[in-house]
């Protein structure tokens, strides 16, 4: 008789990260998605994360005690000790790999458990943080703080196995640093099938939005590296040759008061909405389908994710092809290359917004492009990367 065929045993990645629920960010959504879909790729993932004095649940989830950041009340930095036994006590309960999504605690306190334990270790670059350092010190110079940005990012890189990068610009940014170590580019992906089913009216009704008011979005942290504050400078021109346009700021973070100011000091009283932190489960499909442009003007994003979620709800792109938006914006596929000046970038979401035909030619290529950025298949794609880098047992 024909032996019965095994299902191969699940791959156990041991995740660490400085960053996770309830703290917003790209990384936590980052990790959220992969996790969700890697467990049809058959991979178990446990997490090991910061304990926040929020009230948060998340499954297979190990909370770490941690202490405020200074000058970042948003984040937390484990206690190293707590750190180091519950890393150490998980992977001596059994481990195939360690992911590590941080450059922190989390990641110092990741690669000396892999080295003790014989494990495979990788990490995700998320953040290109030569250009957010300066924002959070001010005081120092910033070729010095580059500098220090970029000789830590090699430092850390080159003493992995594997790195993942969200974009082709960031992996040519860390080939400049000297990192010698594997590159992987392999983005976040989105679910969606989720952003696709938003619905126009009621979020324009939640919020008092008239519907011939065009509406352009932007959704993400309200951080001062985020350039939103170039943006409040293009609507002082784009509501010269548009008067009923109007724009949605959806977040929260450490710029939120001092743009809410600038909006009043512009004139833009009745041309802003901020709306805060909306729900990404219930409230930020409506969002997106509520609007007719996404504008976008950072300059530092490795991905650019909001753009990809903004296309999958048939919202046509309206921003700077800079870092890693470069490969969302640039095949020109439900997206519009905008440029770099507040003058000439407000005269453009001006006209795009009244563009109806062009606004719809580009809603439905935008759709098709972001259908190859689907969740499960990057998933796929990172069970692959962890499989090729765990040594076959002897």
């Amino acid at each position: 008789m024909p032996h019965p065929t095994r299902t191969p045993s699940p791959l156990r990645v041991l995740m660490v990260s400085d960053v996770y629920f309830p703290r917003i960010n790209g990384v936590s959504t980052s990790i959220e998605t992969f996790r969700s879909d890697l467990v049809a790729a058959g991979v178990k993932v446990q997490l090991v994360a910061p304990a926040y004095p929020e009230p948060h649940e998340t499954p297979a989830t190990w909370r770490v005690a941690s202490r405020r950041v200074p000058f970042d009340p948003e984040d937390r930095l484990m206690q190293r000790r707590p750190l180091a036994r519950t890393l150490g006590a998980l992977a001596g309960a059994g481990v195939d790999l360690i992911h590590i999504q941080t450059p922190f605690a989390a990641h110092y306190a990741g690669l000396r458990t892999a080295r003790r334990h014989g494990l495979p270790v990788l990490a995700t670059y998320h953040t290109h943080f030569e250009e957010y350092i300066g924002h959070y010190l001010p005081l120092l110079p910033r070729p010095l703080l580059k500098g220090i940005a970029r000789r830590i990012a090699r430092q850390q890189c080159n003493g992995l196995d594997a790195v993942v990068v969200p974009s082709l610009a960031m992996r040519e940014t860390l080939h400049g640093y000297g990192v010698t170590a594997p590159l992987y580019i392999l983005p976040t992906g989105i679910p969606i099938a989720h952003f696709a089913a938003g619905q126009r009216a009621r979020f324009r009704t939640r919020h008092g939005i008239p519907e011939h008011r065009s509406v352009a979005l932007y959704v993400g942290r309200v951080a001062f590296e985020k350039n939103i504050a170039f943006l409040l400078e293009a609507m002082v021109h784009a509501i010269q040759r548009r008067p009923e346009l109007l724009l949605v700021i959806a977040g929260e973070g450490p710029a939120l008061q001092g743009l809410q100011r600038m909006a009043v000091q512009l004139g833009l009283a009745d041309h802003v909405r901020f709306v805060g932190y909306l729900d990404r489960g219930t409230e930020l499909p409506d969002c997106y389908g509520a609007a007719d442009v996404f504008a976008f003007a950072s300059k530092t994003e490795t991905q650019g994710l909001v753009l990809l979620e903004a296309m999958a709800a048939g919202l046509p792109v309206y921003a700077l092809a800079r870092m890693g938006t470069r490969d969302i914006v640039q095949p020109l596929r439900g997206a519009v290359s905008a440029p770099d000046a507040p003058v000439d970038f407000g005269h453009g979401l001006a006209e795009l917004a009244g563009d109806r035909a062009r606004l719809k030619a580009l809603a439905a290529a935008g759709r098709g492009f972001a259908a190859e950025w689907s969740s499960p298949e990057r998933a796929q794609q990172l069970a692959n990367l962890y499989r090729s880098l765990v040594r076959p047992a002897p």
